[in-house]
């Protein structure tokens, strides 16, 4: 029998109510005035690769009062290696980080069904940083828990799987929840001054725009005997459009989520091109390894999008805004009749990835539930599936036709049976689902 979900107000009732009686936090909501005033934030972890073991550290940073109490993983070998990972991070040297990592024999979960086992313990929040595929899956277990949420970016790899987490977000501010997504720009703090004073009019009329995203080879986990399909496929999830979502949406969606923010809009079409060159093997998977795609705003402007992973190539990672008075040299700088230049700052929010579980701990101790990021990161997500789309097609995609559409990736067979075996998308003939 599953576990009964818990209630979501008792525990983050007590925090925000003791937080507030023990003037946990100063005029300013980012500095503290004692951690001896604050109770433990407990936070469980669902997917413990690289970008999960990251953000455990960051919830360690950014708040000391919170412990890491569960992890969950598909492999339990990767529990293994993300709590030794964790023992020696660098900014986790201070023994009283490490005191804070309290991660047993009996609170680490393995398996498809591990997820769940690990919400059902007494959790603040739960970290959801496995496979992008999963999130709409692994958010609505967490919300049906009445747990509070961090979850990476993508929101999902499909347009069904945005509408899937469209509706839990509706379902997470009817229970008060709070959710944040690890959209970076949107928690860094240059970032936010750049688009303010876009915002203002430094940039006058935008005109047009450009995305880089050009860089080497990644990882592959390779392939052994005892690995069933499903597991083979999970353990090299990014070259698996139903897992990762392809490049463009699984890390070029920062960029396109900036320009989303920017132009104040999505896009109203778009059309692009893409392939395979150099992974060309069945090892990697069905995704391309190149693509180029115009996306058109309202009123006309373009905006352009080069993205590869090829090794032994030239590398570019930058974001460009044309207007009538300026543009803006990536993110921290605008030239042209109102020139400015971002001054970094010391201060602990200063890194975007730690600021962004600051913002979900202040939410939960002060109990106001925030979810605001939900949709930019579902509109951003979708934007992404639109431009992937359209270079898998060679067809113009419109955004009527991308939030319509039915397209579902995940395996109907989860958690039982083989996972699809689906075919590298060749442009110019339909889609093979």
């Amino acid at each position: 029998m599953e576990n009964e979900p818990k209630s979501p107000r008792s525990r983050r009732e007590f925090i925000a109510t003791g937080a507030a009686t023990a003037a946990a936090f100063s005029a300013s909501p980012f500095v503290r005035t004692g951690a001896a005033q604050e109770a433990p934030l407990k936070v469980g972890v669902v997917g413990t690769g690289g970008r999960g073991t990251g953000a455990c550290a960051n919830a360690l940073v950014a708040d000391d009062a919170v412990e890491l109490v569960g992890m969950a993983d598909i492999a339990p070998d990767r529990i293994t290696w993300s709590l030794d990972r964790l023992r020696n991070h660098r900014d986790l040297q201070d023994p009283a980080f490490q005191k804070r990592i309290k991660v047993t024999e009996e609170t680490t979960f393995s398996g498809t069904g591990a997820y769940k086992e690990l919400m059902a313990m007494d959790l603040d929040y739960v970290i959801l940083t496995a496979p992008p595929g999963f999130r709409p899956l692994h958010f609505a277990e967490a919300v049906g828990r009445g747990l509070n949420v961090f979850a990476e970016k993508p929101v999902a790899t499909d347009p069904t799987g945005c509408r899937a987490i469209r509706g839990t977000a509706e379902e997470a501010r009817r229970k008060g929840l709070s959710v944040v997504v690890g959209l970076n720009y949107r928690h860094d703090l240059g970032t936010m001054e750049l688009v303010k004073r876009v915002h203002d009019g430094a940039l006058g009329e935008i005109v047009g725009g450009s995305m880089h995203r050009m860089g080497g080879s990644l990882w592959h986990r390779g392939s052994y005997p005892q690995w069933t399909p499903l597991e083979y496929q999970c353990r090299n999830w990014y070259y698996y459009c139903w897992l990762g979502g392809d490049q463009i949406t699984e890390q070029v969606i920062h960029q396109i989520d900036l320009m989303n923010w920017v132009m104040g809009a999505t896009p109203v079409s778009a059309v692009g091109q893409g392939g395979r060159l150099k992974r060309t093997g069945p090892r990697w998977g069905n995704i391309f390894d190149h693509m180029s795609v115009t996306y058109e705003y309202p009123g006309g402007v373009e905006v352009q999008v080069l993205l590869r992973q090829w090794a032994d190539c030239a590398r570019r990672n930058d974001n460009k805004v044309v207007g009538t008075l300026g543009s803006t040299d990536n993110r921290r700088n605008i030239t042209g009749a109102n020139p400015w230049e971002y001054e970094p700052s010391d201060d602990k929010r200063a890194q975007a990835t730690v600021y962004e579980h600051m913002e979900l701990i202040q939410s939960i101790r002060q109990g106001s539930a925030r979810s605001d990021l939900l949709d930019f990161a579902i509109d951003g997500t979708l934007t992404t599936i639109m431009g992937r789309e359209s270079a898998y097609t060679g067809q113009v995609v419109t955004w009527d036709d991308i939030s319509a559409s039915g397209l579902d990736l995940f395996p109907k067979s989860y958690p039982n049976g083989a996972p699809p075996d689906r075919p590298v998308p060749v442009p110019g003939t339909p889609r093979a689902v």
